[in-house]
């Protein structure tokens, strides 16, 4: 007996839809491609003749997923399959917060006086006040989720 998925795609192949469905995947894989956090930053408009579209939140973001661009086709093309990117264009604009389930809700306690001023010191030295924040946020979310996955080890949840 066939799977349900083979037979799915011999039936989008025959209609010539396999490729508009691989262009499709990217949205329900984007977190899994680029991870939670820069999923909170960025979403995915478009996926056509193998240019991605994304619009990101921030000039931040902009400026580090430029960056990461490399990265982020190759492991879309690990997920979407080879070849399914080519290039990304991104663009800046609103990206709505996606819903999150209530365990991955923050600690509602806050940072120690040590960890905001370990943080403070990495960040010194950055000229761009916008990277300066977006660092400093991306990092008190990271001693906060270390946090919560102390507490999950410990048995205290």
């Amino acid at each position: 007996m066939e799977k349900l998925a083979v037979t799915l795609d011999k039936i989008f192949a025959a209609r010539g839809l396999a490729g508009r469905l691989k262009e499709y995947r990217v949205y329900g894989q984007w977190e899994r491609i680029v991870g939670k956090v820069i999923a909170r930053h960025a979403r995915p408009l478009s996926l056509r003749a193998k240019k991605l579209i994304v619009q990101v939140d921030s000039s931040a973001w902009m400026q580090q997923l430029s960056l990461l661009k490399p990265e982020i086709i190759e492991k879309a093309n690990r997920s979407l399959g080879q070849d399914s990117v080519k290039s990304i264009t991104l663009k800046l604009g609103e990206v709505s917060a996606p819903a999150r389930p209530p365990d991955e809700q923050p600690l509602s306690g806050s940072l120690t006086q040590d960890e905001r001023a370990r943080i403070e010191d990495y960040i010194k030295d950055l000229a761009d006040p916008a990277v300066r924040e977006a660092l400093r946020h991306v990092m008190e979310k990271d001693f906060v989720n270390k946090k919560r996955e102390k507490k999950i080890v410990g048995g205290k949840q």
